[in-house]
């Protein structure tokens, strides 16, 4: 892996503000982050960009055009204000739709995370266009490509070694937390290693 000083593993994170399992993994990251001396970045990516040519449901499609506002807000913040305004912005956006439960409350929830961030209220009104679309699609295929079209959001990327997920709930902390990343991290070292999946039995569960 590559190291900087002090033996620091970078890290790069894609999600989709709008995905409460990226969030979840996002928790996790943020817990192990200083155990691990983790550098991570954090990048944008798009669950309707990932299935806009994809057969899904009617629901499911009717839920884009609220994910897009998300995601092309955070692209316009990067873009006009830096990477560095990224995480801070996901974790409000995150905290108020996930835990929250207002995913659907999109205008205030945007003006709000701005607000605690503070970045310009304008961005709001940019996050209903397209103006930074290529930005954002081109940081969701850098994401993407290094995985395959057939998974989601989250991607993580350690160097060289990138995969999706893992897809977890609740998000674990402690002891819990760090064997859990060492245990990831390892099987996804392994050049050969695809997947490893059982059913869901358990809807997301916020702290």
């Amino acid at each position: 892996m590559t190291t900087t000083a002090a033996d620091t593993t970078r890290v790069d994170f894609w999600f989709d503000p709008s995905c409460p399992w990226a969030w979840m993994t996002s928790r996790w990251v943020d817990e192990v982050t200083d155990a691990r001396n983790l550098d991570v970045h954090w990048h944008i990516m798009s669950l309707a960009v990932l299935n806009e040519d994809q057969d899904v449901s009617d629901d499911y499609r009717a839920f884009f055009p609220r994910a897009l506002r998300y995601t092309r807000l955070v692209a316009a913040a990067a873009a006009e204000h830096g990477h560095a305004v990224v995480k801070p912005l996901y974790d409000a956006l995150g905290t108020r739709i996930h835990p929250g439960g207002r995913a659907e409350d999109v205008d205030a929830v945007i003006a709000e995370a701005l607000a605690e961030t503070g970045l310009p209220a304008a961005l709001a009104e940019v996050s209903t266009t397209d103006a930074y679309d290529g930005p954002m699609r081109e940081s969701h295929f850098d994401g993407i490509g290094r995985v395959g079209q057939d998974v989601g959001t989250p991607v993580i990327a350690i160097d060289d070694v990138a995969f999706f997920g893992p897809v977890i709930s609740p998000a674990p902390k402690g002891d819990q937390a760090l064997a859990l990343w060492d245990g990831v991290v390892a099987a996804a070292a392994y050049p050969g290693f695809f997947e490893l999946k059982r059913s869901r039995t358990a809807d997301p569960i916020f702290d």
